[in-house]
């Protein structure tokens, strides 16, 4: 299926001057970085981008590309990657697609949660701010803070999301600052506080700075 590429709801130069003149270490890394390069996954709705989280949960790769694959065949038997199709396929074909049952479990409540509107539609979802988001998506079985702040940052395209839950990002603010314990989550957003409105570009810049050591 060929997508249209989404695109950002932001001004990247815009995010970037902001950036470089709240934070001096931060300056050094964009520098080093180079040019803002993130590039947003397509999806045509919050079901679809969830659906992926769900069954890449805990996998890496192949094997999860292997099993989502699956699903979507079994669901396309349906009629697509919709939560209705989720509801009409048997608990015996997507745990044969290789779900497991947490995750058989957490596809069903997904669909559920969708079909009761918990979960928004994608153009709903553009006009509520991240707090609320987050709220409701995490009422999904499975999915915590961290998986709705990726949602945010690589589907949505939200400016200013800080995912301090994440591994990554709590290493490279600790590289990048020197610092010789791992830093709370409320220390990281008490120093992000300066980068507002624009966390997801820094964000994407602390990922970076970790893939060449």
């Amino acid at each position: 299926m060929n997508r249209t590429k989404p695109k950002l709801r932001f001004d990247p130069a815009a995010a970037l001057t902001h950036l470089r003149s709240s934070d001096e270490r931060l300056a050094a890394l964009i520098d080093r970085v180079g040019p803002f390069g993130l590039e947003l996954k397509p999806a045509d709705s919050l079901f679809e981008a969830m659906l992926r989280s769900i069954v890449y949960q805990q996998l890496h790769g192949q094997a999860a590309a292997s099993i989502h694959g699956r699903v979507l065949t079994e669901l396309d038997r349906h009629g697509g990657p919709t939560p209705a199709a989720l509801t009409r396929a048997t608990d015996a074909a997507l745990r044969g697609a290789g779900l497991s049952r947490n995750k058989l479990l957490a596809v069903r409540d997904l669909a559920a949660k969708c079909l009761a509107g918990t979960v928004p539609s994608l153009r709903e979802a553009h006009k509520l701010g991240d707090d609320e988001l987050v709220t409701r998506l995490t009422e999904v079985r499975g999915i915590g803070p961290w998986t709705v702040h990726m949602l945010l940052i690589f589907y949505l395209g939200r400016p200013d999301v800080m995912p301090t839950g994440d591994f990554a990002i709590r290493l490279g603010f600790k590289k990048l600052y020197h610092k010789r314990k791992d830093p709370a989550p409320e220390a990281i957003l008490k120093h992000t506080r300066r980068w507002q409105p624009y966390r997801s570009v820094a964000s994407w810049y602390l990922w970076r700075s970790l893939d060449n050591g």
